[in-house]
């Protein structure tokens, strides 16, 4: 009886008192909302609101045609759907989450073996602590990682960062892997940030810096204190992690024709990048035909001016830059299609260290070196990716071609091993391929994985984050630009992980915002507009009277100098006209005749003059003829 009792009032009261935790969602079904599948890359919209699905994933099958492809069927984890040939490029879906590129997974050692087997055992006192990864920047993961898998490629699952209405153009993702900063062909700057973000995927901040001029470039300090933003205008500008402005760079005099004269750039920037080592210098370069170097710390001037080698004197653009890891050498590409490269000494000048004539044949739009400082990649708008040997840099030891670029801000990027070399692709007219992303073995120079990111739209930036182990595209076209983000639950840490499995926040009682109604003046009808008054303007223009139409020229005879219906006279002397009460016979007879006629009435009657002047008016006497004497 008493337990029955017991358990009646248990059913009345909380079985846990304070503030009750979240469910926790697993994160294998988290996870799954982002795999990229067949289904979710044709039909997008399927997917939910918060989280955007990757659209599909190409893999070539080795052939007689392609034998620098990789066999995948073989590496691969689990059943594999069968692969399609070169010409139809289809998704590669397998059933396990993991899509792997490369060898298999090595096996478990003896020391995993013998922490499942204390498992199974009874575990006395507290349990041990989880082990944390370390935050100091180094890449002691993936060095401890073995080479097989350090050559595999996160991309199970994939999310999608929107919000810009034109191509992303710049990616910058700061050192911890915490923050991102994606520029637009819109004109503004998106900051996300993974620890604050849920599944919405949406943007804590955004940014204009410079009105009506593209984002072409930006990036992080060392530190991740600060990121330069580089624009179409001649000023770069200095904001902090949060998105304050610190400072803008001064704009060079124009007139002066001495570019090392000027204090800054004169014409609009192509890019700029952020020394890796020192946290107060960075590098411009700029249409004008010059590369710069700043000191954050002095916005009115540059530290040193750089004037690339040409063939003769003439403006040609740089159009793109960048620092070797050690931040003492400094690359620029030239518009006449050569490469440039020059070493930071204590006193140097604009002559190269080397230089590299009709490296390409159209723009280069992105440079890259290797951590050793013995591989430089340059990117092209002539379709091609090059690979050069710092030491011999007179050819290329091998270019890959056939790798659509229309924009002037493509880059390419190492994996974080540089085991791998990776770029995007543009879309063309009449391709059914889409963006996609081409890997590269680095030591064999042959081509790894096509990986489809966007089925109409082109890719631009590309980057591999070595901490967290995610792989960031950023995609669009001129009607929507975003971020896609790679990741594989077993392989990535935190970064898209976080965001993912963090639910939107309920909106509780309160949230609650009363919506004031506001009375406007203007809505009451004594303020209103007065209605469109088109129609009455339309008709009074073809009044011209209230027109104040011009009179029409005079062609032809005419009454008073006026031709028309009524010849200028009034609309009785008209009607007395056409019923013959008024006959107007002026015009056909001779003027001295009509004159005349009157000369004998005046004569006998006088009316005006002759009446007043006829009595002291002498009578005039004319003198008359004589015939006889005439005829003498």
């Amino acid at each position: 009886m008493d337990a029955e009792m017991d358990e009646a009032m248990r059913t009345h009261l909380p079985v846990s008192f304070g503030k009750q935790s979240m469910p926790q969602h697993r994160s294998s079904s988290v996870h799954l909302t982002t795999r990229r599948t067949l289904e979710s890359a044709n039909n997008p919209s399927s997917s939910s609101a918060a989280i955007a699905v990757a659209k599909s994933s190409w893999v070539d099958e080795p052939t007689k045609h392609n034998p620098t492809a990789v066999d995948f069927e073989e590496n691969a984890i689990g059943p594999l759907l069968p692969l399609p040939s070169v010409t139809g490029r289809h998704e590669a879906v397998y059933d396990d989450v993991r899509a792997l590129i490369g060898p298999p997974l090595p096996p478990q050692s003896s020391s995993k073996k013998f922490d499942e087997e204390e498992e199974d055992e009874e575990i006395i006192g507290p349990p041990r602590p989880p082990q944390l990864s370390s935050d100091d920047g180094s890449d002691s993961d993936l060095d401890d990682l073995p080479l097989e898998d350090k050559l595999r490629i996160p991309l199970s699952n994939e999310i999608v960062l929107k919000g810009h209405s034109r191509i992303v153009s710049a990616l910058a993702v700061d050192h911890s892997g915490s923050r991102v900063l994606s520029g637009s062909y819109d004109y503004t700057v998106r900051m996300y940030d993974f620890q604050g973000m849920t599944s919405k995927l949406q943007s804590f901040r955004q940014l204009e810096p410079f009105e009506g001029h593209q984002v072409r470039s930006i990036s992080w300090s060392p530190t991740s204190d600060k990121f330069l933003c580089v624009t179409g205008s001649a000023q770069a500008k200095i904001y902090d992690r949060d998105g304050l402005t610190l400072g803008e760079f001064i704009k060079g005099d124009m007139y002066i024709r001495d570019l090392k004269n000027t204090k800054g750039h004169i014409s609009g920037l192509t890019g700029g990048e952020w020394n890796p080592k020192s946290k107060e210098t960075i590098l411009t370069s700029s249409e004008d035909g010059s590369l710069r170097v700043w000191d954050v710390n002095d916005f009115k001037c540059q530290k040193q001016v750089i004037k690339p080698k040409l063939a003769r004197p003439m403006r040609v653009p740089v159009t793109a830059c960048a620092w070797d890891h050690e931040g003492k050498r400094i690359v620029g590409a030239v518009g006449d299609g050569s490469i440039q490269l020059w070493s930071m000494k204590s006193v140097w000048g604009s002559r190269p260290d080397i230089h590299v004539e009709r490296a390409h044949t159209d723009d280069v739009s992105g440079l890259k070196f290797s951590v050793d400082g013995l591989i430089l990649l340059s990117r092209s708008m002539d379709s091609t990716l090059k690979v050069w040997d710092l030491r011999q840099m007179r050819n290329p030891i091998k270019i890959f071609d056939n790798i659509p670029n229309h924009y002037a801000q493509t880059n390419a990027a190492f994996s974080p091993d540089e085991q791998l070399i990776f770029t995007g692709t543009s879309v063309e007219k009449e391709d059914t391929t889409g963006g996609m992303l081409c890997f590269y073995h680095r030591r064999k120079l042959e081509l790894v994985s096509r990986i489809g990111i966007s089925p109409h739209q082109s890719v631009v930036r590309c980057s591999w984050h070595p901490k967290i182990n995610q792989v960031f595209v950023t995609v669009g076209d001129k009607k929507e630009g975003g971020t896609h983000i790679l990741y594989d639950p077993s392989m990535s840490q935190r970064g898209a992980l976080v965001c993912v499995a963090r639910a939107a926040r309920k909106k509780s009682v309160d949230d609650f915002d009363a919506q004031p109604i506001v009375h406007n003046p203007h809505a009451l009808p004594l303020f209103r507009d007065q209605p469109s008054r088109k129609r009455q303007r339309e008709k009074i223009l073809k009044d011209p009277m209230k027109s104040h139409k011009p009179e029409l020229p005079v062609n032809g005879p005419g009454f008073g100098g006026r031709v028309g219906a009524t010849k200028g006279s009034l609309l009785t002397q008209y009607l007395m006209k056409q019923g013959g009460l008024i006959k107007e016979t002026w015009m056909e007879e001779d003027p001295r005749e009509a004159i005349l006629k009157y000369a004998d009435a005046a004569a006998k009657d006088p009316k005006f003059i002759a009446p007043a002047y006829a009595e002291t008016q002498p009578k005039p006497v004319f003198a008359e003829s004589d015939s006889d004497e005439e005829q003498k």
